[in-house]
């Protein structure tokens, strides 16, 4: 039981570190490849889209290029995304909303920061099999959830990372970088956070005295 609530009370507080990442993102809107930042659904997995030079329908947002990484790629960063932002009772994990598939799709992107980013995640995911081959003699997938964790562990923070796992580290931060900005751009995830834009209203009665304290426009 004591573990259960260590556990426990590391997600909330990965969570909440998370939140205040997120915030900015949600403020300020995210700027998707394909118009839209929210997951790719698996309908775009591996298809052949056309680009169309014009302004982005948001209505019908596709993305022009084709998806890169593999199912099993994706099926080890859809464990991860659920590593990083677990399901609790506020609302659902990361990878259960797709996070993979928006990774996907930022990194099948042909732009210089996408392909660089192409070699992280792909070289990592290689470097996090070989790592649990090497501890546990299996494939990531086949571990059990605490031999997972311990991995994950070790490479949360290169700053504290060991020399040999700096890479790993380094693979890991993009990854949760990339399930932050999956996850806190659907509307689980701003609900997650209370964000409550992006909606329409019929009256708008100004910004609370409070906030205009706060910019001093009110004594």
């Amino acid at each position: 039981m004591a573990h259960d609530q260590q556990d426990h009370n590391t997600n909330l507080k990965r969570r909440d570190a998370l939140k205040l990442l997120a915030t900015a993102a949600v403020a300020i809107p995210v700027v998707s490849m394909a118009g839209h930042a929210a997951a790719v659904t698996a309908k775009t997995k591996g298809a052949e889209l056309i680009y169309r030079p014009t302004d982005p329908d948001m209505l019908k947002p596709i993305v022009p290029w084709s998806m890169t990484l593999t199912e099993a790629e994706l099926s080890d960063l859809e464990l991860l995304a659920n590593i990083i932002i677990p399901a609790d009772a506020q609302s659902p994990s990361a990878g259960s909303l797709g996070a993979q598939h928006f990774i996907n799709e930022w990194v099948s992107a042909p732009y210089p920061q996408q392909k660089a980013d192409l070699v992280l995640v792909r070289g990592g995911l290689v470097w996090l099999n070989g790592e649990a081959k090497k501890r546990f003699g299996k494939a990531f997938a086949q571990l059990n959830t605490d031999q997972q964790r311990q991995i994950c562990d070790d490479i949360r923070y290169e700053p504290k990372a060991a020399a040999n796992l700096k890479h790993g580290a380094r693979f890991f931060a993009k990854v949760r970088d990339l399930t932050a900005t999956a996850f806190y751009t659907t509307e689980p995830g701003m609900a997650d956070i209370g964000y409550i834009g992006n909606k329409p209203t019929a009256t708008f009665a100004g910004p609370s005295d409070e906030v205009l304290r706060k910019l001093k426009l009110k004594s």
